[in-house]
This record gives C-alpha cells, sequence and structure tokens, in this order.
C-alpha cells in the first residue's frame, strides 16, 4: 500500500514523502491517527501542488540562504563543554548545542535539522558540520570544543 506521509515518522519516512507500508500498518494506525493518506491520483495532484509551492518558497529564499551562508565562511564557534581530565566530554555534543552557538556568537538562526554533524563527538578538539540551508545552498562551519 502506497501512502503519503503528513508528518515525519522516525525510521519510515518525512512529511509529503510517498512510503510503500504493509496494508495492515497502513489500515490500522497510519490512517487513523492522521499522519497519512492514501497515495490515489486526487492525493498525488495535491501533494504536486504542495511540493510546488515548497519549492517555490524555497527558491525565493536562496538568496537570504547564500546571505547566511557568507556570514558563516571563515568563522569558528567556540562551545564550552564539561570533560574529564582525559579530554573525553560527558555526553555528546549534537546539532542543538550547534544551533545555540550559532544564534549568540555570530546572531544567525539555523534550524537543527540542517546541521549536518559527521560523526558522534565525544572528545575536546576541533571540528567541522555542515549547515544545509536548502539542497543548493550548503556551508561548513568549525567549531572547536573547549573545556568548561
Amino acid at each position: 500500500m502506497e501512502l503519503i506521509l503528513l508528518k515525519d515518522i522516525d525510521n519510515l519516512g518525512y512529511k509529503n514523502d510517498v512510503v510503500k507500508v504493509k496494508n495492515g500498518f497502513g489500515r490500522n494506525y497510519l490512517i487513523p491517527q492522521g499522519v497519512a493518506v492514501i497515495a490515489n491520483a486526487t492525493n498525488r495532484e495535491k501533494l504536486d501542488k504542495i511540493l510546488a509551492e515548497i519549492e517555490a518558497k524555497e527558491a525565493a529564499k536562496t538568496d537570504e540562504y547564500k546571505a547566511l551562508a557568507a556570514k558563516l565562511v571563515d568563522q569558528k564557534l567556540l562551545i564550552a563543554v564539561k570533560a574529564g581530565t582525559s579530554g573525553k566530554i560527558f555526553g555528546s555534543v549534537t546539532s542543538v548545542q550547534i544551533a545555540q552557538a550559532l544564534q549568540d556568537q555570530l546572531g544567525v538562526e539555523v534550524e537543527r535539522k540542517k546541521i549536518i554533524l559527521p560523526e558522534s563527538i565525544k572528545e575536546l578538539g576541533t571540528y567541522t558540520a555542515n549547515v544545509a540551508f536548502s539542497k543548493e545552498v550548503s556551508q561548513e562551519i568549525e567549531f572547536e570544543l573547549k573545556q568548561d
């Protein structure tokens, strides 16, 4: 059974994705919960219109994204974390902490979903993260973890 997702669902897909699921899962859970609709011709036409509107909005924001990316060029964030004597931090650094540091230090507001970390970061040091503003515009940002 093919369904169009109305919300992001872990391990299945994102909003407006067309996914194929087992009939029982679709009929008994996804559709009654209001998180998906059947991907028939009418709903696919609605989806195409919605995706076209979203793409037009993103295209209009491209210049804004380029300006934000230009602010991030050659910038380095400093993030204070608690760490042990060996340099291993307690917990790990997440995209939420990087988004907060971008906001506080550079005045750039970025959704945490748009920050892509290369790996799980668990030690003090210098790392890079990729900020994907849109499909066309992305910028790498360097950040350093220092002991709090």
